[in-house]
């Protein structure tokens, strides 16, 4: 079993670029990852990366030993597999991320009566904004809003998800009622945007009577998290586009109202992402199957009752 554990932090630290980053993703110290390392390349006679103060790079042996590691690791989850199918007693460590609005109302409620029926899974779920690299983060699974930048990765459909421009009264009152996207560009509306580093400029896509088109909105708040451009919009600093279901709340007690409405957003498809390898576990068909059903019903309520 050290010789397997040896292989799969050697996988981690090449994935990840870095000792400590593999540490971290694995919760072993620096130095337990270090000495992996060190026992690996003792046993292969090798050196597989070149190690400076600054940096770490795999050797040409470490380039060519990673293919074959990779195919050891999943065989052994393959193997695993087969036994929990069998023995219809999955387990295992499952790492999933979500995005924080749909984590935090979709998933992590939902999360407990999983792990109650499953006893022997455990779920570390990171919720995030921005776009994941599942092989670079270790991802199972990753649900996700819009389409998926990696061509390479499966995906299984969950819903269409409506989306709604909204603004508090407050704002209303002071810049006026939008009526349509051209009304926020020529009136110059305090659009709230989500936005990363180093992402392009951003435009909005809305329905219109000539089909879909883009429209080059501003505004002088931007955030990476979503949930702070709602609190942004209930305290009237702007216009937010947010998936329905999480601002249904704010709409029926009038907290926010809906804006532009003769050009909605276009809707936006949510998903469940994973690669071919990881689709052979149970366990990640397990929790794919019990949220898919859950998360749909959740999206069809919100719509309803907003």
């Amino acid at each position: 079993m050290s010789y397997l554990e040896n292989i799969r932090t050697f996988v981690r630290v090449y994935e990840l670029g870095s000792m400590s980053a593999a540490g971290r993703d694995l919760r072993i110290s620096p130095a337990v990852t270090s000495a992996r390392i060190s026992q690996l390349e003792d046993h292969l006679s090798v050196r597989l990366f070149q190690r400076t103060t600054r940096s770490l790079t795999p050797t040409a042996q470490g380039k060519a030993f990673y293919g074959g590691a990779c195919s050891v690791l999943d065989a052994v989850a393959y193997a695993e597999a087969q036994v929990s199918e069998l023995t219809e007693n999955p387990k295992g460590l499952l790492h999933v991320a979500a995005p924080l609005g749909v984590g935090r109302r979709l998933i992590a409620p939902h999360v407990p009566a999983f792990t109650a029926k499953y006893p022997l899974i455990d779920v570390r779920l990171r919720m995030t904004d921005r776009t994941v690299d599942m092989t670079a983060e270790g991802l199972d699974l990753a649900f996700h809003l819009g389409q998926a930048a990696d061509s390479n990765l499966r995906q299984r459909k969950i819903a269409d998800v409506a989306r709604v421009m909204v603004a508090a009264p407050a704002y209303i009152a002071a810049r006026g009622h939008p009526l349509d996207g051209a009304t926020l560009v020529l009136d110059k509306h305090d659009c709230l945007n989500l936005r990363f580093p180093g992402a392009p400029e951003f435009q909005w896509q809305l329905q219109t009577a000539n089909g879909p088109e883009r429209f080059r909105i501003s505004g002088r708040l931007e955030s990476d998290d979503g949930d702070v451009l709602t609190d942004w919009a209930l305290a009237g600093q702007g216009v937010a586009m947010k998936p329905l279901f999480e601002v249904a709340e704010h709409l029926a007690t009038g907290a926010l109202i809906a804006v532009a409405q003769d050009t909605p957003p276009v809707p936006v498809q949510m998903s469940c992402h994973y690669t071919h390898r990881r689709h052979q576990d149970p366990k990640t068909r397990l929790f794919m199957e019990f949220m898919t059903d859950r998360i749909a019903d959740a999206i069809r309520t919100a719509e309803r009752l907003s």
